[in-house]
């Protein structure tokens, strides 16, 4: 079998062929090495060696001083103007740098303060399915899945509802460039539209920060705006980054998985009979195979700080390892039946939050929060939900994307 990873051919396979082929790669006795062509200007071309067992996800993950993030996380690796125009995520730093952000950023994933947005995630939830009932079923994702995440965002963020329709927007656009293109023409104009979609977001938060600042509110903007007890604040800069981040991060993990998962419980109805025959007690560990077998992110990019023994590989300093989160998530030897859904598994080890260390998944509560609410209330009020037919999927090698997946009730 030919597998090339570096191919944007290969992720316009068939998903049962991507898993064969990584499969097979975790049976290899050392990572492989992948090739990439450089695209002037929209992305460095060198290559990268895939990580695709679980332990070496987890071993890459927890040892971030050698397998770092910058200077991107991201796969294929973009150009470094991209940095200068839009700043630096905190997603592509390593520590000090990211620990301070992610020091002024945790204040707004508390305990107490996900606690306090619960009626909220909830009235939420109850909305979304009363125009579900009202308008009928069409398209789960635009219907609920794209729906949920965003609103919880906007408020959080306590952003004007005169500006919400262009965060909806920006994410649609963020969503369709992470894609994979048939042609550089297309990618050309997908990194436009998704520039100047980020841009404008950029700065209409910075003016929503230097009001708050201003006029603090108790929302997050305010939050991150005014200083925590060491005196921590973001900057303008700062600011833009974390709401660009959190839009796309903080939205596709939970609409990604509430798409695959209505499909899961649907295909697999003995699963979704045993959730509800007690839901409380099934439903989080369901969410968690969810996230499991769905991998919602299916990568990210390390660069070697300095020369490393990974499974007999000699690395070396500034090579390029990529963590499959799907891959891991699928491993025979952590995940027995890993093809299965199975929601009395143990999922404990899974990484599709990312792997342990320092750049777990800062949001990966508040998206167990969504989750839980809204099936809750599709389930319970909607008892014979179900989707209908194949879902369209996003070609991507980056987001586990659900473009539409009809369904009724």
């Amino acid at each position: 079998m030919h597998i090339d990873l570096a191919d944007l051919d290969f992720w316009r396979k068939p998903p049962k062929e991507r898993r064969e082929a990584f499969a097979s790669l975790r049976q290899r006795e050392q990572p492989v090495f992948f090739p990439e062509k450089k695209v002037p200007l929209l992305r460095s071309g060198s290559g990268f060696y895939a990580l695709v067992r679980h332990a070496d996800v987890v071993e890459a993950s927890r040892n971030a001083a050698v397998f770092s993030s910058e200077p991107a996380a991201t796969n294929p690796e973009p150009p470094s103007w991209v940095k200068q125009v839009f700043g630096e995520s905190m997603v592509n730093m390593d520590d000090p740098r990211h620990a301070r952000l992610r020091r002024i950023v945790t204040r707004s994933f508390s305990p107490k303060m996900l606690a306090g947005l619960q009626s909220d995630i909830d009235d939420a939830c109850a909305g979304i399915v009363d125009d579900v009932i009202k308008d009928g079923p069409r398209d789960f994702v635009t219907q609920v899945a794209a729906r949920l995440p965003i609103h919880v965002i906007c408020d959080m963020l306590d952003i004007p509802q005169a500006w919400r329709a262009k965060v909806h927007q920006h994410v649609d656009v963020s969503t369709a460039y992470t894609g994979v293109r048939t042609s550089l023409a297309r990618t050309v104009q997908l990194a436009g539209q998704n520039m100047l979609a980020l841009l404008a977001l950029q700065r209409m938060v910075i003016k929503l920060g230097q009001e708050r600042a201003a006029d603090p509110k108790g929302d997050l903007v305010s939050l991150l705006v005014t200083a925590n007890p060491d005196g921590e604040k973001l900057s303008d800069r700062e600011l833009g980054s974390f709401f660009s981040l959190l839009l796309v991060a903080g939205n596709e993990t939970a609409r990604n998985t509430m798409a695959h998962g209505i499909k899961l419980l649907t295909d697999n109805p003995a699963q979704r009979e045993l959730l509800m025959s007690d839901f409380d007690a099934h439903i989080g560990n369901a969410i968690e195979e969810m996230v499991r077998h769905v991998s919602p992110i299916m990568q990210f990019r390390r660069t070697l700080t300095r020369d490393y023994e990974l499974r007999g590989l000699e690395l070396k300093k500034g090579d390029k390892v990529v963590l499959f989160y799907g891959s891991a998530n699928r491993d025979e030897t952590v995940f027995p039946d890993a093809d299965a859904f199975d929601i009395t598994r143990d999922t404990k080890p899974h990484v599709g939050f990312g792997g342990p260390g320092p750049h777990f998944c800062l949001g990966a509560n508040l998206a167990r929060q969504e989750m839980r609410a809204m099936f809750r209330q599709l389930l319970t009020r909607l008892p014979d939900i179900r989707s209908v037919g194949e879902p369209e999927l996003l070609v991507s090698n980056f987001d586990n994307s659900v473009r539409s997946q009809a369904f009724t009730f």
